[in-house]
Parts: structure tokens; sequence; C-alpha cells
């Protein structure tokens, strides 16, 4: 995916679980429906667990990259569905 798709970006690399969550979640927040944000998180529980409750909150996880750092980069369409 091209930076030209992403409308927002969050690193929540210097942040632990549950914490990278409400980070992803307030970054969504900000956005319109539709919009694209691009999360860059750590391996472990972060990659496991963020992807999974975006998921769950009714978000479209559109692609999961792990980087030349050993980041992940995350990329998710914020739904209208999430109250």
């Amino acid at each position: 995916m091209s930076d030209a798709a992403i409308d927002a970006k969050v690193d929540i690399t210097n942040v632990v679980c549950p914490v990278t969550f409400v980070k992803t979640k307030v970054a969504l927040e900000e956005l319109e429906d539709g919009q694209v944000l691009e999360v860059r998180l750590n391996d472990g529980e972060p990659i496991r667990n963020v992807p999974r409750s975006l998921k769950d909150e009714g978000h479209k996880v559109t692609g999961v990259t792990k980087t030349d750092d050993g980041t992940w980069l995350l990329t998710v369409v914020k739904s209208g569905l999430v109250s």
C-alpha cells in the first residue's frame, strides 16, 4: 500500500499492551469512516492482539507487513459500524 492511501499514522512501539490498542483506537477516532490508519507496532503481544481487537470492533485490517527493523506496519480501514 502506498503512502498516498494512508490518511494518518501512529507509532505505538514505545508503549505496552493494553495501551497499544487504546492508542490505536484513539487515533482511529480522529478519522472519518473509510479512512486508513497505519500503525507501527512491535513484534509479540502487540502484533498478536491489536489486529484481532480491531477486527473484533468491526474495522478492516488491510495489511500486516514486517519491516526491516523488526517492527510491523498494520493498515486498517475505519468502519462506521463501531459505536
